[in-house]
C-alpha cells in the first residue's frame, strides 16, 4: 500500500475537518518547553489569516490541537505557530523535526479588530505564551503604523528564561514609535535588570489617552481577569477591551460542542470577543 503524503492541497481544501499536509521547515527553540514551528504549505494552499486566527494542528498518531498562528499575515511563503508543550498532542509538536508532516485546518475563528481600531491608540497587554497570538496583531500595527496613535505593549512572565521572542522584543524596544515594557514575576541573580512584579504593575505607565484607546490581551485566565479590573480603573470602556479565549476545541466549526463558553462556542464565536460581550460569564469561575 502507498503511504505517501501528497502536498497537492486541490483535493481537500474544501473539507474544514479534513487536515492539510504541511512540511516542517523548523522547529526552533524560544524557551525550555516553548518552540516555534515554521511549516511548508502542500502546493496550491493559500496562507492568508486574520490576526487572532487559529489553527488545528495534528500531530499524526497522536492527536490534535488548536495553535494561534503567530507569524506575520503578510508573510505568504509559511505559516508560524508557537507552541508550548503542556500534553502529548502539543509534546509531539514541539518535537517535530524538519521535513516531518504536520497535519493542518483552518485557519478559524474571529481576529482582533484592527480594522474597527484605527485612529486610536492601542495597549497590548500579554502574559506568558500569550505574546504569540497577540504577534501577528503587533506585526499589523506596526505594518500599517500611520492609521494608528499611540502603540503600547506590555508583556509579563514568569521568570526571564520564559519570555518569547526575545530578539524581536529587543527590535521593537529600539523603536520610536513604540512603547514596549517587559517584567517577571520573579528574578534571580544580577541577569535581570528589568522590572520584577505581575504585568498589572505596568498597565500605570501607559502612554496612551484613555478616550481614545483600545486593549488587546491574552494570558492565563487569571491574569487576564486582573489585568481588565485594572483597566477598567485606567478608564477603558468594556466595549474596547478585547480578549482571545481559549478553550478545548476539537472540531473547530461549532459542531462538538467542546469549547462551548455561555451562549458561545469560542472555536466559530471567538476566540477574540470584547469584554463587554462576555464580562457577565468571565468572572463566573469554572464556565
Amino acid at each position: 500500500m502507498d503511504t505517501t503524503i501528497s502536498m497537492d492541497a486541490s483535493a481537500t481544501t474544501l473539507d474544514p475537518m479534513r487536515p492539510l499536509p504541511y512540511r516542517v521547515r523548523s522547529c526552533s527553540r524560544e524557551t525550555h518547553d516553548t518552540r516555534t514551528l515554521v511549516l511548508e504549505p502542500p502546493r496550491g494552499q493559500s496562507l492568508a489569516f486574520a490576526p487572532g486566527q487559529f489553527n488545528m494542528l495534528y500531530a499524526f498518531g497522536v492527536g490534535e490541537a488548536p495553535i494561534s498562528i503567530s507569524g506575520d499575515p503578510l508573510e505568504r511563503k509559511a505559516l508560524v505557530h508557537t507552541v508550548r508543550a503542556v500534553g502529548a498532542t502539543s509534546r509531539a509538536i514541539c518535537g517535530a523535526k524538519p521535513g516531518q508532516v504536520l497535519g493542518v485546518r483552518g485557519p478559524f475563528g474571529s481576529p482582533w479588530p484592527v480594522e474597527q481600531i484605527t485612529g486610536q491608540d492601542v495597549l497590548i497587554v500579554a502574559g506568558g505564551i500569550g505574546l504569540a497570538p497577540l504577534r501577528p496583531a503587533i506585526y499589523h500595527l506596526l505594518a500599517h503604523r500611520s492609521e494608528y496613535g499611540r502603540i503600547v505593549l506590555m508583556y509579563g512572565a514568569r521568570t526571564p528564561q520564559d519570555l518569547l521572542y526575545l530578539k524581536e522584543l529587543e527590535r521593537w524596544r529600539s523603536r520610536f514609535d513604540l512603547q514596549v515594557e517587559v517584567t517577571v514575576d520573579s528574578a534571580s541573580g544580577k541577569d535581570w535588570l528589568g522590572n520584577v512584579g505581575v504585568v498589572t504593575t505596568l498597565i500605570p505607565k501607559a502612554n496612551v489617552d484613555i478616550h481614545h484607546a483600545a486593549a488587546l490581551v491574552v494570558g492565563p485566565e487569571i491574569m487576564m481577569r486582573f489585568t481588565l479590573i485594572e483597566l477598567e480603573k485606567l478608564g477603558i470602556p468594556r466595549e474596547r477591551m478585547y480578549v482571545s479565549m481559549e478553550r478545548n476545541m476539537k472540531c473547530a466549526i461549532g459542531h462538538c460542542g467542546h469549547c462551548q463558553y455561555g451562549p458561545h462556542f469560542i472555536c466559530k464565536d471567538g476566540p477574540v470577543f470584547s469584554y463587554a460581550r462576555i464580562q457577565a460569564l468571565f468572572k463566573t469561575r469554572e464556565v
